[in-house]
């Protein structure tokens, strides 16, 4: 019988959702998806889509949710009491688990949707983060599951909250929409700089950007949300045809970065648990990126993307060659209950 799988996709940015969409055609299995994100364009033909309610806006006449102990004394990441919202969220997908056989379910991310679905009896796949994340809700989140996916490289992150349950973690590497992509033919070389601002939010202006391209003399582009940019869907031709790319550290940015070969300069933006400038050190220490901690004044730029240009990395350490199948053979080793069956 074909296995069904749930999977939960968080709303903040693009990059949980473009996630299921590079993994999801590797299952052979029915995915019932849920999010508070719209289904997205191009959803594989094994997916369907539950469209749950928000937990973070205020009705009318209530209290914030901030304001109704939400982390339950530290307990938990996200519970607000007397939420409408929250509440009908986890009751749709607790009705789903208890109407339909569910042989595991992802969840990428969120503890309380963990939690749900174990204590259900639902065995889970938990989606790893980088950063500092040593804190009760996620040490809860990573005991109550049977596997849990790393979306990177093997050694490259030196996570002290993944040791405890080092025997769940499944090191995928860095996982590309892009992957097996063929790059598109530069007749002229690469030149310019593209800017990949992605959809996660920045504290990056407009302002600061067009300061940059002005001082540094070269040719600038901007794709994402923010700081001047224009969003599209597929920027793999700005990323081949680029000479040098500057991007933040999401974990999506930087294996497509890995997928096209590009040179880069990543800046990590503000994220909870520091987890792009745990990516952006990573990235630092085995010579894949320029990296700057913050985004550089504007007379800075032309020494860093000349140093950029030079740069030579060898991108294939971020094994993004595989990784969607090898999260998929992970998954589908849960639902078929041996965990240990997807490879450590």
């Amino acid at each position: 019988m074909r296995p069904r799988i749930g999977w939960y996709v968080h709303h903040h940015g693009r990059g949980h959702v473009t996630r299921l969409l590079a993994v999801a055609p590797h299952l052979d299995a029915d995915i019932v998806c849920f999010s508070s994100f719209p289904e997205p364009v191009g959803l594989p033909s094994n997916c369907s889509w539950v469209v749950l309610d928000r937990d973070d806006d205020v009705p009318e006449g209530a209290s914030p949710p901030d304001d109704c102990d939400p982390t339950a004394e530290g307990l938990l990441h996200w519970a607000p009491l007397g939420h409408a919202g929250h509440r009908a969220r986890l009751a749709t997908i607790a009705a789903a688990l208890a109407q339909q056989q569910m042989d595991a379910m992802v969840v990428d991310v969120s503890v309380e949707v963990v939690l749900l679905a174990r204590l259900l009896g639902v065995p889970t796949v938990v989606v790893a983060q980088p950063g500092h994340r040593d804190d009760e809700p996620h040490a809860l989140a990573f005991r109550a599951a049977s596997t849990i996916i790393a979306p990177w490289p093997h050694g490259v992150l030196q996570l002290e909250h993944l040791h405890p349950v080092r025997d769940k973690v499944v090191y995928t590497g860095g996982i590309s929409r892009f992957e097996g992509r063929e790059r598109t033919a530069v007749e002229a070389g690469r030149s310019g700089v593209l800017l990949l601002a992605g959809a996660g939010g920045s504290s990056v202006s407009q302002e600061a950007v067009e300061e940059a391209a002005h001082a540094s003399g070269r040719d600038w582009t901007s794709l994402g949300a923010g700081a001047g940019s224009v969003w599209t869907d597929d920027p793999w031709d700005a990323l081949c045809r680029a000479e040098v790319v500057v991007s933040w550290a999401g974990q999506n940015a930087i294996a497509d970065l890995a997928a096209a070969g590009v040179t880069a300069v990543v800046v990590p933006q503000e994220r909870p648990f520091d987890e792009q400038v745990s990516t952006a050190r990573a990235l630092e220490a085995n010579e894949l990126a320029v990296v700057r901690s913050s985004w550089p004044d504007a007379t800075d730029w032309k020494g860093i993307l000349d140093r950029a240009s030079e740069l030579r990395p060898d991108w294939s350490r971020w094994q993004v060659a595989g990784a969607a199948r090898r999260a998929a053979e992970a998954i589908e080793a849960v639902a078929a209950g041996d965990p240990a069956g997807g490879g450590r």
